[in-house]
């Protein structure tokens, strides 16, 4: 069924002059209402609560800008972890290309944080203070409702953004700068202060517009999906044609439709969309449009569903299927790349060793004719414990090592640079190169041995 003209617009939330359409949509109460505010409020305790959740004595989840160091329930990741975060991001990847391929943009209706805190907490304050649709336009711009509004938001913004920081400098580090004054950790505050200024843009202002124009997610559905995905839909063959609103339809030549044409699913649609157009790219699967229309459906005694979710292949009459090219093909992906990551967590070693540039000359003559060339390495401790490295030469005849100390020590999770000194004949060298291996241990099972090339002088050079 073609649209009204007036309802043909490039955005849903763009007049057809080019103003900006401000959409307060109504509260559709109903069954998938109830679910998303009990998903809704959980995440929302998980996010407050998730850094002071304390496993193995590190928080659950914690980018620590200041060490350099990521928490994730119990396992700490450093800058030297490249390839497992690397495993890490595919995994997340490949569950949202499959987690999109079978229950379509679930994410943006259930657990976005967008849609979690526009939708469950700075709308229903600005219906609280504003009352309705009609009410709220009404009421002139500076009215003292609509400045509390704000207040409210800057309140509740401010603290989120704190909450936010927390998962980069952790609890205890905020605790303290937030009893400190703000010029004592001014770039902390200037984060807090800069997250809390764009939250109070985005929920007072922009709103919708972040996943209509900002988030490319719904953009990349059209490849993320499938025929077979689900998503919100209209049944069109039950509906059409429209009909009016009675309960029991005269018995009539021409055919009508369940679809009063009430538009109640188009006044509870958060992005401004008729769900009766078909699948759109600015619908994030709320559900509130299927509550709307199953309520009227109730009214009228007639069977729900006109509005729900389904996918374009049943809408089109054929039937289900769960086996298909990219339910197959993302799992088994998924499964090799969790594979992976296990096991390199699973053989991740107690220390690393990494050989860095020396600054300085390479080598220097010595005066007895031998040669020293500069060695540095660099120690990572991934254990939990101070740890004492000792490191000898392994199978490198006519050197000798010089360190400045017998013993290394190391703090548990922290990097040492340990400088070396290699001595070795003249004739050892070729080319100006030779290699030597440099064996690292703690005496309590940790053993690597690295190898290194010495520098040195080419054959004639003194």
């Amino acid at each position: 069924m073609t649209p009204p003209v007036h309802q043909a617009r490039v955005l849903s939330t763009l007049n057809a002059d080019g103003t900006r359409r401000w959409l307060r949509p109504k509260l559709a109460h109903g069954r998938f209402l109830t679910g998303r505010r009990i998903v809704g409020f959980a995440l929302i305790v998980l996010f407050v609560l998730l850094p002071r959740i304390r496993i193995g004595g590190r928080p659950a989840l914690l980018i620590d800008l200041i060490t350099r160091e990521i928490n994730v329930f119990g396992l700490v990741f450093r800058p030297s972890d490249g390839v497992v975060l690397m495993l890490f991001g595919l995994t997340v990847v490949l569950v949202v290309f499959l987690v999109t391929a079978l229950f379509g943009r679930v994410w943006c209706g259930w657990g976005c944080p967008q849609t979690v805190y526009l939708e469950l907490v700075f709308r229903p304050i600005e219906r609280w203070l504003e009352g309705t649709p009609s009410q709220a336009a009404r009421l002139p711009r500076f009215h003292p409702r609509k400045l509390a509004k704000l207040a409210i938001y800057a309140a509740i913004s401010f603290a989120l953004s704190n909450v936010f920081l927390a998962y980069f400098v952790g609890t205890d580090r905020l605790e303290q700068w937030v009893f400190d004054s703000p010029l004592d950790h001014l770039g902390g505050f200037s984060v807090v202060v800069g997250v809390a200024a764009l939250m109070m843009v985005d929920f007072a202002y922009f709103r919708e517009q972040m996943c209509i124009v900002a988030c490319p997610y719904g953009r990349l559905q059209s490849v993320l999906l499938d025929k077979q995905s689900l998503i919100v839909g209209y049944d069109e063959a039950r509906g059409e044609p429209r009909t009016k609103a009675k309960k029991s339809l005269p018995v009539l030549e021409e055919p009508r439709g369940d679809c009063v044409d009430c538009s109640a699913c188009v006044s509870v649609c958060p992005t401004g969309i008729d769900i009766r157009q078909g699948l759109q790219m600015e619908c994030i699967g709320c559900a509130q449009c299927i509550d709307a229309c199953d309520a009227v459906m109730d009214k009228l005694e007639r069977r729900r569903g006109l509005i729900g979710y389904t996918s374009q292949d049943r809408l089109a009459g054929k039937r289900g299927r769960l086996l298909r090219a990219r339910t197959v093909i993302y799992p088994a992906l998924l499964a090799l790349v969790v594979g992976l990551f296990v096991l390199s967590i699973g053989t991740k070693s107690a220390a690393e060793v990494f050989v860095q540039r020396a600054t300085g000359p390479s080598f220097v003559m010595l005066p007895d004719g031998r040669v020293a060339s500069q060695v540095l390495l660099k120690i990572e401790n991934e254990t939990d414990e101070l740890k004492n490295y000792t490191i000898t030469l392994a199978e490198t005849p006519n050197a000798t090592l010089r360190s400045p100390q017998p013993r290394w020590q190391v703090k548990a999770r922290k990097a040492s640079d340990v400088p070396l000194f290699v001595d070795s004949p003249p004739e050892a060298f070729v080319g100006g190169k030779r290699t030597a291996h440099l064996r690292i241990d703690d005496s309590e099972g940790f053993q690597k041995i690295v190898t290194v090339t010495l520098l040195g002088p080419e054959r004639g050079q003194r």
